[in-house]
């Protein structure tokens, strides 16, 4: 029988400035550890540590500019636009315009503060 998620949970966010992480399907929502699917909402200058994440990590934008800083650059994915991550992949991620930006993020597997390895 289909699982009817009619609300996410907010998550507590890493990062200078307040971040809203609602997630839907998870390890703190739904129990689920094989993947996971968050809103996300962050400020314009917002900025969190860089991570070397062990899961694979899709991003749709929907609204504003997601920056996605690697070892080999920077990536500005904007609204109708999507990033994939590998596992093992150093990445930070930033809404550096004025407005901020809106999107999905989508962990396999699940998002986990044990598997993200945030820098120090």
């Amino acid at each position: 029988m289909p699982t009817h998620i009619k609300q996410p949970t907010r998550i507590q966010a890493a990062g200078n400035k307040p971040k809203l992480i609602d997630e839907f399907v998870g390890r703190v929502n739904s129990k689920d550890t094989g993947l996971s699917i968050a809103h996300m909402r962050s400020p314009g200058g917002w900025v969190e540590p860089g991570q070397t994440p062990e899961f694979a990590e899709y991003t749709l934008v929907l609204k504003g500019m997601l920056r996605v800083t690697h070892r080999g650059g920077a990536i500005d994915v904007r609204a109708g636009e999507a990033v994939a991550l590998t596992p093992g992949e150093w990445v930070q991620y930033s809404t550096p315009e004025p407005e901020g930006a809106e999107y999905i993020a989508v962990c396999l597997p699940a998002f986990s503060m044990d598997t993200v390895h945030r820098d120090a």
